[in-house]
Formats: structure tokens, sequence, C-alpha cells
């Protein structure tokens, strides 16, 4: 998990992909806020469309490159959680807080990945990284 989530914080801005409501792929950029309880989580707010589309079909997939061209594919189902903790580590990130300003605020929203499944690969002809977590 340790390699995951160092690659996701060296690579801040990931794109996130769903089913939209109307059946169509849907993406878009997307932030890591952090581990926690062995879990990877993300938080959104209940007035997004892809928080929309994430309670249809909790089905996810971010992916996101380095500089060096490496990547990372990350699947799993979106698990919406009512969990302070999280949303208190979530806040703590400056562009989080300049939209929701505290963790309290009633449209914040906070998920995790449910059986995550990461691949980190590159270039290089070496065969990939996978991790379930």
């Amino acid at each position: 998990m340790n390699e995951v989530i160092k690659f996701l914080q060296q690579n801040p801005v990931q794109y996130l992909a769903t089913v939209g409501r109307d059946g169509k792929a849907k993406c878009r950029p997307f932030m890591f806020a952090g581990e926690l309880e062995g879990k990877l989580w993300f938080c959104t707010n209940h007035t997004k469309d892809v928080y929309k589309d994430m309670q249809a079909n909790p089905n996810i997939e971010i992916s996101v490159s380095s500089s060096d061209y490496a990547w990372i594919r990350l699947s799993g189902q979106s698990v919406f959680e009512d969990n302070m903790a999280a949303k208190e580590m979530c806040i703590q990130n400056p562009i989080v807080k300049g939209q929701y300003k505290e963790a309290s605020n009633p449209i914040f929203e906070v998920f995790y990945l449910k059986n995550a499944h990461a691949v980190i690969a590159d270039f290089s002809g070496n065969p990939p990284s996978e991790y379930t977590l």
C-alpha cells in the first residue's frame, strides 16, 4: 500500500472515471486525500454529478502518470461513509478547505475504495507492480 500512497501523493491531480447515469464514461480531475484505517480516502460533495454517478454505480477507476512516464491505475468500489476523522483529514488540504470551509459542512462527503486494486507500470518493459489493497 505504501507504494500506491506515495505515487498518489507525488502526483496530486489524478483522473477519476465513472460510468455516468447516462451510461457513458465520465472522467474528471480528482485528488487523493490520504490513508486512514487502512483505506484510501477521497472527497467530493453530494450536489455533484460524480457523487450521483457513484451512487448509481460505485465502480470507479483512478489514473495518473508521473513526469518520468510511470502511471498508476487504481480501481475499486466507492463506499461513502459519514466518517468525521476522514473528513478532518480531507479538510487539511487547502483546496478542499477553500471549497467546504469545515469538515461538518452538510454537503461534504468522503469515500474510500473497497476491494481496491492498483497497478503501477512504466515503459521500461519490466512487468508492472500489482497491489490488492
